[in-house]
């Protein structure tokens, strides 16, 4: 009787741990129950100072707006050998400068285009000689005008001058180095005017009818000056150097770039004892009225 007695005891107490701990398992399954993620919206939303409420934002909107910066951003490809909108070809020239094997690669126009006869340095290739020259004196059916990106480099590829040319003319960055690889010179072209140029026109909003050109290169005017008439024809030409006048300058009538006079100026422009003199006048028909007599003695 006393052994029934102590087994249900036990029965009891086993029953009384086993509740107790189906009830401490529940508790911590519900502490352990994983609880909604609320994340911190104060750093997304903009809010209304005046009601402090948070603005609503399109994000449709936004997206839009970012996929026509992109479009905006991406470059058009552009068509192979061809520079401001001219078909060109590729060329390729060696020769030794100073024990040194040169190699210059550059473009040129596929069809003859004489370049801005108002420019000092123009570049064509040559094609009898082999070689890029830079005078005035341009045979057509020799000549090749370059257009297009130039590159001048040694034969273990160390850029010596690099830049663009447009129509004959060096435009845009030109940049020269050392054969270490050290920058030597850097200049910024227009059409082959020095990009600091001075360029006035008689039509300031249109721009078209040019009045005086003033070439200026590294604060001093280097290069070929021209002021001109109304009507669009040379009134003065001449040519500066280290900030001098050089050479013949010429004046012109207004009409058949008839010449009415020639002043004659230094050829060195570090020559401070020349003085500049009128070498010959012409009247409106063209007949000299004076020339200038060298003296003989």
């Amino acid at each position: 009787m006393r052994y029934l007695f102590c087994l249900f005891l036990l029965s009891g107490l086993s029953l009384s741990l086993a509740f107790a701990q189906d009830e401490k398992d529940k508790k911590e399954e519900e502490e352990t129950v994983e609880k909604p993620f609320a994340p911190d919206t104060s750093d997304i939303f903009l809010v209304d100072p005046a009601t402090q409420v948070p603005l609503t934002v399109n994000l449709e909107a936004e997206e839009e707006e970012e996929k026509e910066e992109k479009k905006a951003k991406k470059k058009k490809k552009r068509k192979k050998n061809v520079f401001y909108n001219i078909k060109t070809k590729k060329g390729f020239a060696r020769s030794a400068r100073g024990g040194t094997d040169v190699i210059e690669t550059f473009h040129y126009l596929k069809e003859f285009e004489m370049p801005d006869p108002y420019v000092r340095d123009v570049y064509w290739y040559d094609t009898k000689r082999k070689q890029i020259r830079t005078t005035h004196n341009i045979t057509k059916n020799k000549a090749l005008i370059l257009h297009g990106p130039y590159k001048k480099m040694t034969v273990d590829n160390e850029i010596l001058e690099e830049g663009i040319f447009y129509k004959g003319t060096k435009h845009g960055r030109w940049t020269k180095y050392s054969k270490k690889d050290i920058l030597l010179d850097k200049e910024k072209y227009t059409r082959g005017w020095p990009r600091e140029s001075e360029i006035t026109y008689y039509d300031e909003g249109k721009r078209t009818k040019p009045q005086e050109v003033i070439p200026v290169e590294y604060g001093e005017k280097e290069g070929y000056y021209f002021y001109f008439h109304p009507s669009g024809r040379i009134a003065v030409e001449g040519e500066y150097q280290e900030d001098q006048k050089v050479g013949i300058w010429t004046e012109f009538y207004d009409y058949d770039r008839r010449p009415k006079k020639q002043i004659k100026y230094t050829d060195d422009p570090y020559d401070d004892e020349a003085r500049p003199y009128t070498m010959k006048e012409w009247s409106p028909e063209g007949k000299v009225v004076y020339e200038h007599k060298k003296d003989t003695r």
